[in-house]
């Protein structure tokens, strides 16, 4: 039997209740918080790989939202570098114009956000009335459509570089700022999933047709999915911004939209687990395999990763995670006494 704990308030006459799973979560985050940050200052974690971290729990961010768009609501996207670099210079813009300041910098995070995500919905009315790889086809234009963009922005504003790129950003992000936003996307992800919405997706996925039969708006969820994963791309864009202070359109053209889609395939179409330990583990493994190889892992990257899903299709066509997930529930679950396959016998 679950435990809750009651809070009652008898002024307001209201009771909260809290459930156990949810109080042992919050302090399991708040600790590995707390850890991870008393490594860094102490030294443990070094600068460099405290670099890395904060780069991987981005990606992470940025592959959520393909793994809502893809994973869960099964629109084949090839553009989620595009709204990354949307929400980048939006953000940088704001910062750079108004002041590095915390405020502008929170201002500059969710401006770069609803602008992806508006720009996500306006580009996603015409096109996600298409299926499989003319969908991809039609992003992969976009994304095209948007390095393009990027590299004449300086006729638009000399503030954001044209295609010598973008100078001058202030360095705002740090790991509180990366840790607790990921933690918040992952819990928004993580309830549209457990939602009714959620489940409309998930049927949209599976056949589109079935559930127009039975009576799903299969134009409105998938819109929920596309303007939702575009807005967390560009929120993950605008921290990426703050974190390395230089923005160039290379960095965001549409082979950068592969790097994306390879970590939600390999953690599993369908888990936000594989896609947090595939999007950490994948930065990661890069930074390793980049010091160990040095130029010559850049070069033959595309290789690497190739191969690597290759394999990965071959002996585990369901990803790393499968659909499985994390639960605290899981973890807390008390095995009956004597063991099931004893009781039996």
């Amino acid at each position: 039997m679950e435990k809750k704990y009651t809070v009652t308030v008898p002024e307001k006459k209201f009771t909260v209740t809290i459930p156990r799973n949810a109080v042992i979560s919050a302090l399991v985050i708040v600790g590995l918080y707390v850890v991870l940050s008393l490594l860094r200052q102490q030294g443990v974690i070094t600068p460099y790989w405290g670099l890395i971290m904060d780069l991987a729990l981005i990606t992470t961010i940025s592959a959520t939202g393909l793994s809502l768009i893809y994973g869960f609501a099964g629109q084949f996207s090839l553009g989620h570098a595009a709204f990354y670099g949307i929400g980048a210079y939006v953000a940088a813009f704001i910062t750079k114009t108004y002041g590095a300041t915390t405020v502008n910098f929170a201002l500059g995070l969710a401006a770069g956000a609803l602008a992806a995500a508006v720009i996500g919905f306006l580009v996603g009315l015409p096109i996600l009335r298409l299926r499989s790889d003319y969908l991809g086809i039609a992003t992969l234009g976009f994304g095209v459509i948007v390095k393009v963009l990027l590299d004449n922005s300086d006729k638009l504003s000399k503030t954001l570089g044209g295609s010598m790129g973008m100078l001058g950003i202030p360095r705002l992000t740090t790991f509180a700022w990366v840790f607790w936003l990921a933690v918040a996307v992952l819990l928004i992800a993580r309830n549209l999933v457990n939602s009714s919405h959620g489940r409309a997706c998930i049927t949209v996925r599976e056949d589109e047709i079935a559930a127009d039969i039975m009576g799903i708006d299969t134009t409105r969820y998938k819109m929920l999915a596309f303007t939702l994963g575009c807005g967390m791309a560009g929120l993950g864009g605008g921290l990426y911004a703050h974190l390395y202070t230089f923005l160039h359109p290379s960095s965001f053209e549409f082979l950068k939209s592969f790097d994306v889609l390879l970590i939600v395939v390999l953690g599993g179409l369908g888990s936000l687990t594989g896609t947090v330990v595939a999007g950490i583990g994948v930065v990661f493994l890069q930074e390793a395999l980049r010091g160990v190889l040095g130029q010559q892992f850049l070069e033959w990257r595309g290789v690497v990763y190739a191969l690597a899903l290759i394999v990965l299709m071959i002996l585990r066509p369901q990803g790393l995670m499968g659909g499985w997930e994390f639960s605290i529930d899981r973890l807390l679950q008390r095995r009956p006494k004597g063991g099931s396959a004893r009781g039996a016998a």
